[in-house]
């Protein structure tokens, strides 16, 4: 692929496009309008498809030479999608679902290459289970307004609340982004990546979630 190819993420996410600045590649943001509504008896993994997809190829209409790059991610439990909270109460009621169980967060990939006329889509799974916290870390965690934005009403790396114990997968795939996929794709694609896979994919390593300082989470509300 020619080197001067022009990236652009189809995400206004500040986590997003923090991660794909990981990869040490020049790119654009642009942000994708689409309607992200929910069909009936679609299933979590057709929903994510569908909408990262949408995202890319909406994208690529206004930016018909570059190489477009789309995410769309979901948190799902009992098989039901939970989306961003309306208002404190519904963010109280998911924080108290997903509480002390397991989960699954999927993130939809999407890449559209305007120029060679191909495009790619798949769905990364990280199961995640979060810690037995208690009501009063709910409350203290919501008055923050951090969850308001958020599918399931966190994020991984909320430094107020710490509600993950645990994960199994990409750990930026929960963040929003899964980078080892994104990377093998690219190289595949014959993008030239300065960065070598195994500091990549060292990033998606689970297990136990230390605490830190940048937030992030699932379903930023600036996709």
């Amino acid at each position: 692929m020619d080197q001067s190819v022009t990236i652009v993420l189809a995400s206004g996410s500040p986590r997003r496009q923090a991660l794909l600045a990981r990869l040490g590649l020049p790119f654009e943001v642009h942000v994708a309008d689409i309607d992200e509504s929910p069909r009936p008896e679609e299933t979590p993994d057709a929903m994510a498809r569908r909408l990262s997809l949408a995202k890319a190829r909406a994208v690529a209409v206004v930016k018909p030479h570059a190489l477009i790059i789309a995410a769309d991610t979901l948190v799902v439990v009992d098989g039901d999608v939970l989306g961003k909270p309306a208002d404190a109460r519904e963010a109280f009621a998911m924080l108290t679902r997903l509480r002390a169980r397991e989960h699954h967060v999927l993130t939809g990939l999407a890449l559209v290459d305007c120029v060679h006329h191909r495009e790619n889509v798949e769905v990364v799974v990280t199961r995640v289970t979060m810690r037995h916290y208690s009501d009063d870390d709910i409350r203290r965690y919501i008055a923050t307004g951090d969850p308001m934005d958020k599918a399931g009403a966190y994020a991984i790396q909320a430094v107020e609340m710490h509600p993950v114990a645990h994960i199994e997968g990409s750990y930026t795939n929960v963040v929003g982004l899964p980078l080892c996929a994104l990377y093998r794709r690219l190289r595949s694609w014959g993008v030239p990546i300065p960065i070598t896979p195994q500091v990549v994919c060292a990033l998606d390593g689970g297990g136990a979630v230390a605490p830190a300082h940048t937030a992030g989470g699932p379903g930023d509300s600036d996709d």
